[in-house]
Parts: structure tokens; sequence; C-alpha cells
């Protein structure tokens, strides 16, 4: 959803074949705790927290890392957006909450091993296997940032805007002279001139300029450096105390670079995909579940696609995209 809106931002238009060329494409996705670890890493700001994966944890976690907090921030796991406002099959309501500290443990009692459905799950829903545990910060700013890879300028593309903490499809229709868009040339990477056209585009209030210049840098280095596709964090927020943290992280990164992000690659948490297309990854075929009533089975891509405008034409509904590709094997086929 959101990285649909991206594509429009930056300019680009995808006819009915399009879409499903987009959609067959595999990206890894990985957690927020797994993202802000990865951010933290590389140098730049976010809160402090850890994930657990039990309610005998939380206590423990509570102790090492938040001793001196009130409150914390008890955020469900799962990789798709619109959790605050999920719900839970067992009647829980949200799937992230400011709770206070000893009250963590229960809240995290009803988010683990439960289903949460979101506008973005479908209505199966997602099992959360982790919590993640936050420290609970005193924000006075909220704006959104993300890059992208983009077709027009052949290259990453800064979408910024400095509004944030909510739905950015919604902010983009209500006041679309509050999105900027910065491309970075891919052969000179990012200069101080496009981190502070972005800063610029942000406004942040408190936060000190060249810092928040240096934070923009950084977050382009990860981008290239870790070979992703996305890095969306929203929101981008300043801090009482004069500080730009990134308080989410939404990562996704490209498969073709798996042999070179090993370590990356390892987080993938194939719980949260579609058990179809995790079988049809390791059958090496290029598979992807839809939500209509025909199966497709086709050798090539491009016909693949067309098979399916042809079907959507003639008012029918593709269950699946399946390109067994020219060297499928029998094996392959039959599964």
């Amino acid at each position: 959803m959101v990285r649909g809106l991206l594509r429009k931002l930056a300019g680009r238009s995808l006819s009915v074949a399009g879409k499903w060329q987009q959609q067959q494409l595999r990206r890894l996705n990985i957690h927020e705790y797994q993202g802000a670890e990865l951010m933290g890493k590389h140098g730049i700001n976010v809160p402090r927290g850890v994930a657990i994966g039990s309610i005998g944890e939380v206590k423990k976690a509570i102790q090492d890392l938040f001793p001196n907090q009130n409150e914390i921030v008890v955020k469900s796991q799962v990789l798709a957006g619109g959790r605050g406002l999920g719900t839970f099959k067992n009647g829980f309501q949200g799937g992230v909450h400011i709770v206070k500290a000893d009250q963590a443990e229960d809240v995290a009692g009803k988010m683990l091993g439960q289903i949460l459905v979101t506008k973005q799950t479908g209505p199966q829903g997602k099992i959360v296997s982790k919590v993640y545990l936050c420290e609970k910060l005193s924000l006075v700013n909220e704006m959104y940032f993300s890059i992208i890879l983009d077709r027009a300028s052949a290259g990453p593309l800064i979408i910024a805007c400095r509004k944030g903490g909510t739905s950015i499809e919604d902010l983009a229709e209500k006041f679309p002279d509050m999105i900027i868009k910065v491309p970075i040339d891919v052969f000179k990477g990012i200069t101080d001139s496009d981190a502070a056209k972005v800063v610029d585009g942000l406004a942040p209030k408190v936060a000190d300029r060249n810092d928040s210049i240096e934070q923009v840098k950084k977050l382009y280095n990860l981008f290239c450096q870790c070979d992703c596709t996305l890095l969306e964090i929203n929101p981008l927020a300043e801090t009482s105390d004069k500080t730009l943290v990134a308080a989410d992280a939404k990562m996704n990164f490209d498969d073709n670079a798996a042999y070179r992000q090993k370590e990356l690659f390892s987080l993938r948490d194939s719980s949260q995909e579609d058990p179809r297309e995790v079988a049809a990854a390791k059958a090496d075929l290029n598979y992807i579940g839809l939500d209509g009533e025909i199966g497709c089975m086709v050798n090539g891509a491009g016909l693949a696609m067309a098979t399916m405008d042809i079907i959507k034409l003639h008012g029918g509904t593709p269950a699946n995209f399946l390109d067994v590709g020219g060297n499928a094997s029998e094996g392959q086929v039959c599964l």
C-alpha cells in the first residue's frame, strides 16, 4: 500500500500488466526491531528497545533496559502496516500500546502467539511471534522520511514530509505540497546540498540542522550499503532533548543481493509469508498468490502477465502469478 503510493509520488505509472510485474518481484522484508538494530549499527538514532518472544522475558527486559521508566511502548511484530489500528482474533484491540511498566507483561501476553488482523494483512491476519519493547520518547514533532528506487531518475529518491506519524497516503492526498522529492545521483552519492534539501523539507523544529543533515546522509548510506529497495521511517521524530530519532523502521531489500547480504537474509521470517510462496521459492519458482479464482501456470513472466490481463479483460480474476521459467524441471512443474 505504502510502496504503491511512493511509486506514484515518484512520478511512475503502471499498466495492468505492470501491476502484476511489480507484485512478482520478491523483496526481503524484516521486522521493525531488526530494522532498528540495523539502523543503530549505522549510527542512526533509534529508541532503546528489545524484542522478546515469551512472557517470561518481559520482566527481565524491563529491569535490564528500562529500570527507571514508568511507561514503555509494546509493539507487536508482524510484517504489515496498520498495527496500531489492528485487532487480534482473541478480541484484543490494537497492536501498539503505551503502558505502565507493570502492565507490559499482561499486554504482551495478549499479543504473543495471537493472530493480528490489520488493513494490510487481509482477514487471515498474521501471527505475532515477538513483541518489541521500546522506551517511551518525549516527542515534540513527527515527520515522514523514505528512500525508494526510482525508475524516472534512475537512482534512489528521497521522499520526505514535515508531517508524519499518520497515513502518508492521506497526507499526500490532502497536502501534496508538503511532499518533497530529492533524487540522488547514484554515481556521486548524496551531497551536503542534497541532504540539506531534505532537512529543509522536513523543517525540524528543535533538532540541530547540521546533525539532522548527517542523519540523512547516514540513512542514505545504509540504503546503499544494504541493497535496500525501500527504507521508510514514519515517524522520523524530534525529541524534547533536541535529537532526531527514527521512531519506526520499515526496510525491504533486493533479493538479487542475497549472495552478498547473507547476514541480512538470514533474518527472513518465513512464518510471516504465504506458505505457498515459501514452498515455491524453495523450488526456485516465481510464484505470488492472488485473490482470484483462475489458476495460472505459464512459461515466461511476460506471457504470464499477458495471460492475467486477458483473464481480467474477460471478467475473471487470477488466483496466482506463476512463472515456471524456461529451465523448469519435471519436479518443479509437478510441485
